[in-house]
């Protein structure tokens, strides 16, 4: 099948070359001449410009965009003078799942198709594949059903789920069309605020076992004894509950590898950004009226590790001060 993609990051990149490894054709775009001569040599067609990728590609066209949100809305504009009726304009990345709705309507009114796929991978999709979430018309997803296949792992990558009966899903070969338009995104704005809640446990439960492997903690409650020593780091035990354990997961293991090239994680500044994902996922639990307090604190966290919860914490200390006459270190 052919294909042309816009975005040729981290991301856009691996996926084209899991596609041509796939057999299917691909017209390449990217302000980044680098990126794109690197795919050509892999066998990817290039492309100096939108129009030149419209031009390059047969009718009827599907051009995916792997492209931060902010800017998914100005290409999409910029193709839909050039695109006939009967192409399909895809969006892959992270975008808010209100804006698909406008999207689908909007080229809709030229006959245009529009599919919304949030995928999830990272920087190892293009080896282990990627989990696709996919909204819009469902004859249109049909006929995109061979770049899902050749994207999305092998049906033997994970086995199967015992007493699981639907041989009719997709759901098993990686990609799973979830409804009308904006469905794909609001599944994967539901996986990232999940992500956001696994990844604060991890970090949280991690940081206490490091704090006792370095000081140790006194007893318990006034307890006598020698406290709580531990004689293995957080890389250890990460390695161990690698093994059996029911907090096992990918994410663990890439927490694992982290703490062995890393183990005081000193390249780490300690800040820690959020992609937005979040941001829609809460205030969506709050549209929803769905208590989701797990991942609301993962993200608050988020704000507070970027300094946002400094001068809070200072107006802490100054009504400490001022009722109770508590002295505290200044800075």
């Amino acid at each position: 099948m052919q294909m042309g993609m816009i975005g040729l990051g981290r991301m856009g990149s691996s996926m084209v070359q899991r596609l041509l490894a796939g057999g299917h054709q691909c017209v390449v775009y990217d302000q980044d001449s680098q990126a794109v001569d690197q795919l050509v040599a892999a066998g990817a067609v290039a492309a100096d410009s939108l129009d030149s990728l419209v031009s390059s590609l047969q009718a009827p066209r599907a051009i995916w965009i792997m492209l931060p949100a902010s800017v998914v809305d100005d290409i999409i504009g910029q193709l839909a003078g050039s695109l006939d009726a009967g192409d399909t304009v895809i969006d892959g990345g992270n975008s808010y799942f209100g804006n698909d709705l406008i999207r689908a309507d909007v080229l809709a009114a030229e006959d245009i198709s529009y599919v919304d796929v949030g995928t999830s991978g990272g920087v190892w999709g293009r080896e282990r594949g990627y989990c696709l979430m996919i909204g819009g018309d469902g004859a249109v997803v049909k006929k995109l059903e061979p770049l899902f296949q050749s994207l999305a792992p092998a049906a033997d990558s994970v086995s199967r789920t015992r007493g699981r009966t639907d041989s009719n899903s997709t759901a098993d070969k990686g990609y799973l069309h979830c409804g009308g338009h904006g469905a794909g995104h609001f599944v994967k704005m539901v996986h990232n605020g999940i992500e956001y809640g696994l990844m604060a446990a991890y970090a949280e439960g991690f940081a206490m076992i490091d704090k006792v492997e370095r000081d140790g903690m006194a007893p318990p409650d006034g307890q006598g004894g020698a406290g709580i020593l531990l004689d293995v780091d957080a890389g250890e035990i990460a390695e161990l509950w690698r093994r059996g354990s029911v907090v096992g997961s990918w994410l663990l293991d890439l927490t694992a590898e982290s703490l062995a090239d890393d183990p005081s994680l000193q390249r780490f500044g300690g800040e820690v950004a959020d992609s937005g994902e979040g941001r829609w996922f809460v205030k969506t639990a709050t549209d929803l009226g769905i208590p989701a307090h797990v991942l609301t604190a993962a993200l608050f966290e988020r704000f507070s590790s970027r300094g946002e919860a400094r001068y809070g914490n200072k107006m802490l200390s100054a009504m400490r001060l001022a009722f109770g006459g508590h002295e505290e270190e200044q800075e």
